[in-house]
């Protein structure tokens, strides 16, 4: 329990950071956003990944939600990217 509230604290904070930052963007700056955003989320996974493995039960629930939503973004990044990146291919 000594180590679930500065554990919660920080997830609180980046959640809140995190909504700050993606609603003070312009649009125009979506795209270098979300690639700095995945380079984030393969971070997370990181950090995720060793949440998970510790003995405590709160600490490795937060880290497999944690796990998810980075991996949710990573792999929804990379399809807009796709997305983004088939619109400028020339059509035959």
């Amino acid at each position: 329990m000594d180590s679930f509230l500065p554990i919660l604290t920080i997830f609180v904070l980046a959640a809140f950071l995190g909504f700050e930052l993606i609603s003070k963007v312009p649009p125009l700056l979506h795209t270098p956003l979300m690639s700095g955003a995945n380079a984030i989320s393969g971070i997370t996974i990181v950090g995720a990944l060793i949440s998970v493995a510790t003995p405590n039960p709160v600490t490795t629930i937060l880290g497999l939600v944690a796990l998810v939503f980075a991996t949710t973004n990573v792999v929804g990044g990379f399809l807009v990217t796709n997305r983004m990146l088939s619109m400028f291919k020339k059509k035959d």
